[in-house]
């Protein structure tokens, strides 16, 4: 799948009374959570009939969005419980409409929507090139937003075919929170990362927070610094993997690689239950964000990737395969005289492992 997301603007019908949609609709579905949170085992679809259906056609939705209210709190429900979550709470107003309650016309950039009795025309504020591009995909649903500044944001998810070419290269990728090392198999290239910047920004917030314990919550001046820091903050986390990721996959593209990257969702999840420093919680966020940013582009431009385990790529020597020794971030083997930095020790290993994975190339 891969997700169109652009901001819009109404064409047809007014901002309020989209605003009173979805909040309208985000209050059925908490109603339905609060009501299946209460239960002991989950009603099948059968059941969720014949509880909600009248309830949600008297409020007004039509018969197949409220088909599909109560099947997606189900869902949502399903999802809290098996994950060891508390009880989900909706906070942001938006809203899921499928095929029958929605159109998308990319040529036009317009999509329609219509919810309970109400129709809007939304047009997508996006560039036409990029916009083209899922013109012949298969869409199947669309999430319509309204954040705190009263902007429209609208994401629909493509299915998308991935085609992946044979690669002839292999560039291997280590990420931590200040570098980013790339290695191809006969060179090493680092490049900062901006999570510093994005941590110092945050932590500034916090000071400023601890600064005023009290005062934080009614000073307007303050308040607003506050969100200021961490609105940058955000948005360089959120912004900026994008930018890389784009960087590196057109690169592999053009040589013919396949990226290689470490595999650490299990590590992250044991570690998150140890640590819940700022700097771990955002080390952790950002690679996520960054690994899942250069998967999404990999499928766009059909670019193979591998996932290796990461299990001592960064204390076993590339060269002869003992553990190394370390002197702050410099690595030394005893064996073989290997020298090298952390970073590099890892971005080679993960090279090795995926070159011994795959069949010669």
């Amino acid at each position: 799948m891969l997700t169109l997301k652009a901001r819009g603007i109404l064409v047809e019908g007014s901002l309020e009374e989209l605003r009173e949609e979805i909040y309208h609709t985000r209050r059925a579905i908490q109603y339905i959570i609060d009501c299946l949170w209460e239960l002991d085992k989950l009603p099948n679809t059968n059941q969720l009939h014949q509880m909600f259906y009248k309830l949600l056609r008297r409020q007004g939705f039509r018969a197949h969005q409220s088909k599909q209210i109560y099947k997606y709190v189900k869902a949502i429900v399903k999802s809290a419980r098996e994950n060891g979550g508390g009880k989900p709470i909706l906070k942001k107003l938006t809203a899921r409409l499928d095929k029958y309650d929605a159109m998308v016309d990319l040529e036009n950039k317009l999509i329609i929507v219509r919810m309970r009795n109400k129709e809007f025309k939304i047009k997508l504020l996006h560039r036409r090139d990029y916009i083209r591009k899922f013109i012949r995909h298969k869409w199947y649903e669309i999430i319509v937003s309204i954040n705190r500044q009263g902007r429209i944001w609208v994401s629909i998810p493509f299915r998308w075919m991935y085609k992946p070419y044979k690669p002839r290269r292999i560039i291997s990728i280590d990420i931590n929170l200040r570098k980013i090392v790339v290695y191809n198999g006969w060179c090493v290239r680092r490049m900062d990362t901006r999570y510093v910047e994005a941590l110092s920004l945050k932590i500034h917030a916090e000071k400023i927070q601890k600064k005023y314990p009290r005062m934080w919550r009614y000073s307007e001046r303050i308040l607003g610094r506050i969100r200021s820091l961490h609105r940058r903050g955000r948005n360089i986390v959120v912004d900026w993997p994008h930018k890389f990721a784009k960087y590196i996959v057109l690169k592999a593209r053009r040589t013919w690689s396949v990226v290689v990257l470490e595999d650490l969702e299990e590590l992250w999840s044991n570690v998150s239950r140890k640590s819940s420093s700022l700097a771990d919680k955002l080390s952790r966020f950002a690679y996520r964000k960054l690994q899942l940013a250069i998967i999404t582009k990999a499928v766009e431009y059909n670019v193979p990737i591998i996932l290796v385990n990461p299990r001592n790529t960064s204390i076993t020597c590339p060269r002869c395969g003992v553990r190394l020794s370390y002197n702050y971030r410099l690595a030394l083997c005893r064996e073989c005289g290997f020298i090298g930095d952390r970073d590099t020790v890892g971005a080679v290993n993960i090279y090795i492992r995926a070159h011994r994975g795959m069949s010669p190339l």
